[in-house]
């Protein structure tokens, strides 16, 4: 791997809109309040950490793109442009060649759920007007087009471990030069029917939702990453044993947020790069076991 180096962080979580939300919630270190969410058919709710309203209405919100888009597209859109920060402008105007990789594991849901109840009940008025938030790639479709990126758009589909599998695709190109900077984004929203999948495969699991972002070019920065490594398992253990930091200084998100799957992912490294840039730490290793028998973690130093 050459010398990538993170220039930006973004999150949206149960703790709030921010990386400061986030990072205030891991450092009080005290689970957060679990609400609940009504499954059809059943009396008693699944539990879940929901993502309170944004203090002021995120201005993105008014583009006709995201007339109709699903809440993982707007949770995609803030924490990229927490990120981005003042280089969303170069973007836009075609000064940086963006590159853009989504991670996910279960994606749009919530339109997914409702275009084919639609369609159990009629499928001649299933509307197709929300068909297309039901495709994986539309938040990354949608991020494109806000930001008038015309750079490489990747997707990729898989467990918590396929966002640490996209930070290496981002640094594959920009060693190649496919692209001068990249955005790699973990995002999930919730729906009864992923917060009842996680149920019944991890039985203390409280499902979440969310996004974190990093931005990632090969200028120097206080944080580099500087290893991404895959290795099998025998068995898969469970989401909560996903951890960062320095030895002697141990997170788990998933404990205090809620499991986000990808999401939960690029939370840690989140937390593990805005450590560093606060010199609170000098390095930080984030380890990821996969449902598929995969373990895969990244480290990044202070250079």
């Amino acid at each position: 791997m050459s010398r990538v180096f993170v220039h930006g962080l973004g999150a949206v979580s149960p703790a709030g809109w921010g990386v400061p939300a986030l990072r205030a919630s891991l450092e009080k270190g005290v689970p957060l309040p679990v609400q609940s969410l009504a499954r059809p058919g059943w009396e008693k709710p699944l539990p879940i950490r929901l993502i309170p309203p944004p203090a002021v209405r995120p201005a993105f919100l008014a583009h006709p793109r995201l007339r109709r888009a699903s809440p993982m597209t707007h949770y995609s859109l803030a924490a990229a442009l927490e990120a981005l920060g003042s280089d969303a402008s170069l973007i836009s105007s075609g000064a940086i060649r963006l590159g853009i990789v989504t991670a996910t594991m279960t994606g749009g849901l919530s339109y997914s759920r409702r275009f084919y109840e639609e369609v159990m009940e009629n499928p001649a008025t299933a509307s197709p007007m929300i068909f297309p938030e039901t495709v994986f790639n539309s938040a990354a479709s949608h991020l494109a087009a806000f930001l008038g990126a015309n750079g490489t758009n990747y997707t990729l589909v898989g467990d918590p471990g396929v966002y640490l599998q996209a930070l290496a695709l981002a640094a594959d190109w920009l060693e190649d030069g496919v692209a001068d900077a990249c955005l790699v984004i973990g995002a999930e929203e919730s729906d009864w029917t992923s917060a009842d999948a996680l149920r019944l495969l991890h039985r203390q699991a409280i499902h979440a939702s969310g996004a974190g972002a990093l931005y990632v070019k090969t200028d120097r920065s206080p944080v580099e990453l500087v290893e991404v490594a895959e290795e099998s398992l025998g068995e898969s253990k469970r989401p909560d044993t996903n951890r960062n930091g320095q030895p002697g200084k141990v997170l788990a998100p998933a404990k205090i947020l809620g499991e986000a799957l990808t999401a939960s992912s690029a939370w840690q490294c989140v937390a593990g790069c805005d450590a560093i840039q606060n010199r609170q730490q000098k390095a930080a290793t984030v380890t990821i076991d996969g449902q598929n028998g995969q373990a895969i973690g990244a480290r990044f130093i202070s250079p």
